[in-house]
């Protein structure tokens, strides 16, 4: 825990708090939901407005794309990675055993719930600057060019306007142990030679990835 605090560069005046929003709900009704559902809020308001001062000539749509990649699930996850968050959870046994303190969506909602427990604490200034320390390098390598739909979408409203059908997203192979798990998936759509593969520790991320090379084969995007 100690060292948990470090990183996130803050220690708790109320250490329940701190035991709370590491709680899943696993472990029973004493668990991190409300904080979580508290850090969502939060977290998304402090990145939408640094993004309003940095982008100034920003349209609503562009904002919005910019925001929802930083505060999607993989990113959270990736910054409770950076933090080491994993080994401090409580889990049930079940999860523990499956490997839940690696699980994307558990350090998602982590991070979230960590949040809301820091504005709890502290107050919303303190709060928001623990956000904006952990997603600095994010906001500093974001440019205006990142606000490109995502291949899922730019592939169906690729397809749409050709009056063809969505494209099926196909899961065809679990591969690893639970707690690492690898999905493969296949993107089938009537302009496509052939299938396009990808695979990743999500599906979410698989779909992407198969999405990414259709548009390549469709030449809408580089190689």
């Amino acid at each position: 825990m100690d060292a948990l605090c470090v990183a996130m560069g803050y220690s708790f005046a109320d250490h329940k708090l701190l035991e709370l929003a590491l709680t899943h709900r696993s472990c029973g009704h004493y668990n991190n939901e409300r904080l979580e559902f508290l850090g969502d809020s939060i977290v998304n308001f402090v990145i939408a407005n640094a993004l309003f001062e940095k982008f100034p000539k920003a349209r609503e749509g562009q904002l919005s794309r910019l925001r929802a990649g930083l505060v999607k699930g993989v990113t959270l996850a990736q910054v409770a990675q950076e933090m080491h968050i994993g080994p401090c959870l409580k889990l049930g046994v079940g999860e523990l055993k499956s490997g839940g303190q690696r699980r994307e969506s558990i350090l998602a909602d982590a991070t979230e719930a960590l949040i809301g427990a820091i504005y709890k604490d502290a107050g919303m200034a303190v709060c928001q600057a623990r956000i904006l320390a952990w997603f600095t390098s994010r906001l500093e390598n974001l440019s205006l060019s990142d606000t490109q739909k995502d291949p899922k979408t730019r592939l169906q409203e690729y397809l749409q306007s050709k009056k063809l059908d969505l494209p099926e997203y196909t899961l065809i192979d679990v591969k690893g142990q639970d707690h690492e798990q690898m999905f493969v998936i296949e993107c089938h759509s009537s302009l496509l030679d052939k299938p396009t593969k990808a695979e990743a520790s999500s599906r979410r991320i698989a779909e992407q990835k198969s999405a990414t090379l259709a548009l390549q084969q469709l030449g809408q995007e580089s190689l």
